[in-house]
């Protein structure tokens, strides 16, 4: 039998909103609200908007030398991550294939991570297994919430003026609505903003604050385009066991001290294989794909040379509300050196232009 649906602890307000609630990832979750996906996705581009992310897994971190001890999970510098700043890193397997993408903060007393939702039930088994002498919680009795776009830090500075000196990556602690909450400046949709980790009693009253000031509602569909513009791969797509963070483009995120030469290179899963493709380079590649016409051309479709050859393959595909265009990204085989590409739509050939995975232009604060 099919588990039933779990639910976020501000499902009722959905409802109340209007929203279009979808299954995902074992939750019940917003799709989109009746404004629809492209007001909603724009209002995030040159507004604010709220987006409830509570599916996502909230890990706490505690014990003796938990930097170091990451590091044999984790491909990256965690050693060096100052307190009150987070860093984008992954769980890697033995293969070299990527078990899950996260985000890892240092606080005084713990580090804190964010893991997918559809991988909760494989990285924490994982993660008590690979590090068994480190008391590592999830939480279960709290929300994550993004606040999203240029106007973000007007609407929290009401509540939490800190946040004004606060840049890409910095994370504090303070309270809201008088609860102690976890604070990142960070996101998944390019633009300025926040991710919010608060007691799930005060969400609903924090969001409903929010609506109250302007800020828009936004759900899984303008989520899914807003990263997709901004060249951000999403698990299960772009990323999964088999391919590795190298193929994908995300060799920033292996910082020079644990690749080969540095002074803690290798040590964690898939060392070998990860750190030869980035002194020799992975095939296939990740990179963004602009199909000509109006028509957008979806996850799975082949992408061809001029001569029907199979050269790749498309991981996601939308309509760019930005744009104003379809817009995609896939791998494609890295002896392939043409500018453009050939995918088949309904029968009929569609040039795709290739272009680097970033479609639109990220406006992180970053000073």
């Amino acid at each position: 039998m099919t588990a039933p649906l779990k639910t976020t602890p501000l499902n009722a307000l959905h409802r109340e909103l209007g929203a279009k609630l979808v299954p995902f990832a074992g939750f019940e979750m917003p799709v989109s609200y009746p404004d629809g996906i492209i007001k909603e996705h724009m209002a995030t581009r040159e507004a604010v908007t709220v987006f409830d992310v509570s599916h996502m897994g909230q890990l706490e971190i505690r014990g003796d030398d938990v930097a170091a001890r990451l590091e044999a999970v984790l491909p990256s510098d965690i050693q060096s991550l100052a307190c009150g700043r987070q860093r984008y890193s992954f769980l890697t397997n033995d293969a070299g294939g990527v078990i899950d993408d996260l985000m890892v903060t240092r606080l005084p007393d713990r580090f804190f991570m964010v893991i997918n939702a559809s991988r909760i039930e494989v990285d924490v088994p994982y993660l008590w297994k690979a590090l068994p002498d480190l008391d590592i919680r999830l939480l279960t009795d709290h929300t994550l919430l993004a606040l999203q776009g240029p106007g973000a830090e007007a609407v929290l500075a009401k509540q939490c003026p800190q946040v004004t000196h606060m840049v890409f990556m910095d994370v504090i602690e303070a309270e809201l609505h008088g609860e102690p909450c976890v604070i990142s400046r960070s996101g998944y949709t390019g633009e300025d903003g926040f991710e919010i980790s608060v007691p799930a009693a005060i969400a609903e009253a924090l969001v409903r604050e929010w609506l109250s000031q302007g800020v828009k509602p936004a759900g899984l569909g303008a989520r899914d385009s807003l990263r997709l513009e901004a060249g951000l791969c999403l698990y299960g797509h772009e990323l999964n066991e088999q391919r590795s963070p190298v193929s994908a483009g995300l060799n920033w995120a292996m910082q020079k001290v644990r690749r080969s030469g540095g002074e803690r290179a290798g040590g964690f899963p898939g060392a070998d294989r990860i750190l030869r493709e980035i002194a020799e380079g992975a095939d296939p590649v990740r990179v963004g794909l602009l199909p000509e016409g109006r028509a957008p051309l979806r996850e799975g479709t082949v992408l061809e040379d001029d001569a029907g050859k199979a050269i790749g393959i498309i991981t996601s595909g939308t309509f760019s509300p930005t744009l104003q265009r379809p817009a995609a990204c896939g791998y494609i085989d890295v002896a392939y050196q043409g500018a453009s590409c050939i995918a088949q739509l309904r029968g009929k050939p569609v040039t795709i232009a290739i272009t680097d995975p970033v479609l639109v232009p990220h406006r992180y604060k970053r000073s």
